[in-house]
């Protein structure tokens, strides 16, 4: 995990959350330090704890709002970085999402690790998946989608992917999120993953909805997944190491 030092540590919280404001509101000064040093200098967790006080409809939240995200974050990474510890603060932003952000995050432990991921494709999936209801007032679907990818992109759940004219065309999970939403979507028997390398445990075929065939592809290993026992399965998505 990439690590930063005070002053840009302070820097990158400060413009997240405060983009249009001179600086830090002097009430927020003391349980800002309190924030940052609990972050450890770890550039993932400043950006997830930063974005969730950001929040969406640029007012800057109350001082009890940061006070009981402190309190929350326990110890933080300041007295040594674990993995469970940068799980736990990522899980604040999870759980600040609306359920169908939720839903489309969880989704993404469909795909293997440091996968580049289509966004144009990846709504259409959503949207097959029945993940984007509604359309109000005459809007798409797809622009829906658009707006639920927007979404995670400026909570920096998810990160960018440009193609050579600048387009944005690409999400990418970072290791660590797709490490909490793969733990989350087992939890739930979202998305059950069979990955051949890790030997991944399978859900009881009853549970299935959504099955993930990753890496070992070319082994003799799958064979056995009797789909015609899964009753609840939607989906099945295979992906190969040489092929994504």
């Amino acid at each position: 995990m990439k690590s930063l030092d005070d002053d840009n540590s302070r820097r990158r919280f400060y413009k997240r959350i405060f983009p249009r404001e001179s600086g830090c509101p002097v009430e927020l000064e003391q349980v800002s330090e309190e924030i940052l040093k609990k972050c450890g200098g770890v550039a993932l967790a400043i950006i997830t704890i930063a974005s969730l006080l950001a929040g969406n409809d640029q007012q800057i939240k109350s001082k009890d709002q940061w006070d009981k995200i402190l309190g929350s974050i326990g110890r933080g990474l300041a007295e040594g970085r674990t993995v469970e510890d940068m799980k736990r603060i990522l899980s604040f932003s999870y759980y600040d999402l609306p359920s169908h952000l939720k839903t489309c995050l969880l989704y993404l432990s469909i795909f293997p690790e440091d996968s580049w991921i289509n966004r144009d494709r990846l709504i259409c999936r959503w949207i097959a998946e029945g993940f984007i209801q509604g359309g109000d007032q005459g809007i798409r679907l797809f622009e829906l989608g658009e707006r639920y990818f927007s979404e995670l992109l400026n909570r920096n759940l998810i990160q960018s992917g440009y193609d050579n004219e600048g387009r944005l065309i690409y999400c990418h999970v970072h290791d660590m999120v797709l490490d909490l939403i793969c733990s989350l979507s087992s939890e739930d028997n979202f998305v059950t993953i069979f990955d051949g390398t890790k030997q991944s445990k399978m859900n009881s075929d009853s549970l299935v909805r959504r099955l993930s065939f990753q890496n070992n592809m070319s082994e003799p290993n799958t064979h056995w997944v009797n789909a015609t026992s899964m009753s609840k399965l939607r989906s099945i998505t295979l992906f190969r190491t040489d092929v994504l």
